[in-house]
């Protein structure tokens, strides 16, 4: 891939977009700091040392550099034909969204699709596995068109319904309400759903720092910002992954409305 169409992370370059006139008074320790949370140059390195690879073979690279391991449980339940929609709990924000990909795409060849934030298609090597979801925006018109689109594709769908990573609340670390998106899409395109557990945490600080922006009602996700540094904490680590029996489509009939299936297969996926 030709050097100068590589994307690497360049915060000052972002803020500057960002704040316009503004970013001149932004401190150069601020900078400093930022760069070194999202871990900027290792991050940037390891982009250079892979910018050759794309799709499932960047997934692997990305496992490696991470040096994460799996313990899967119930890969059995993985169906061999028809086209389903696996959906996951989201406790880390990163690795999880790495090793489903990667265990999945391995499994069926490739033939995966994330739902994912459109700020992941700016990396090369995962754009190929993505549809972008920004319903800000420009692309907010054609979002229902590109998830339709992805669902009706002959590729296996990989979600985690969240949204966002797991937060803490009342001393349990769980996702926040699952959107109902997968159970509408899996009925309307006759596809049966997978529930996975994939288990895993983030540190005190990431949980505290969230909880602490909801309660002054900072509505910018500020713990964002800290989930690359919070995936250099989850280096060389084993993850534990059950995935349960298919659903099958059938299931979701009208004795629940689609935001009381999708908290039942919630429910499902926590007793994995």
């Amino acid at each position: 891939m030709a050097g100068d169409s590589l994307f690497l992370i360049d915060i000052e370059k972002v803020v500057k977009e960002k704040a316009g006139e503004k970013a001149k008074y932004v401190p150069r320790f601020v900078y400093a700091y930022l760069k070194h949370i999202i871990h900027q140059d290792e991050i940037n390195d390891f982009l250079k040392n892979v910018s050759d690879k794309q799709g499932v073979e960047f997934l692997e690279d990305c496992m490696n550099f991470l040096d994460a391991k799996l313990i899967v449980e119930g890969e059995e339940n993985l169906p061999d034909t028809g086209l389903c929609t696996f959906v996951s709990n989201h406790p880390l924000g990163g690795q999880d969204g790495v090793a489903l990909g990667y265990l999945l795409g391995k499994h069926y060849n490739g033939r995966i699709k994330y739902l994912v934030n459109d700020l992941l298609m700016n990396l090369h090597g995962l754009a190929s596995l993505c549809i972008p979801i920004n319903k800000t925006g420009s692309q907010s018109r054609d979002f229902p068109q590109m998830v339709d689109t992805g669902f009706r594709s002959d590729n296996h769908i990989i979600m985690f319904p969240a949204g966002i990573c797991s937060r803490r609340r009342n001393g349990i670390i769980e996702d926040l309400a699952w959107k109902k998106t997968f159970i509408t899409k899996s009925v309307e395109t006759k596809r049966n759903v997978v529930p996975i557990h994939f288990e895993g945490r983030n540190s005190n600080f990431f949980y505290n720092l969230a909880n602490v922006c909801k309660f002054f009602g900072i509505r910018f996700n500020i713990a964002m910002l800290y989930l690359v540094d919070e995936m250099f904490k989850n280096r060389h680590k084993t993850f534990h992954i059950t995935i349960g029996k298919p659903i099958p489509w059938q299931r979701f009939d009208k004795s629940k409305t689609s935001v009381e299936w999708a908290d039942y297969v919630r429910e499902l996926v926590y007793k994995l």
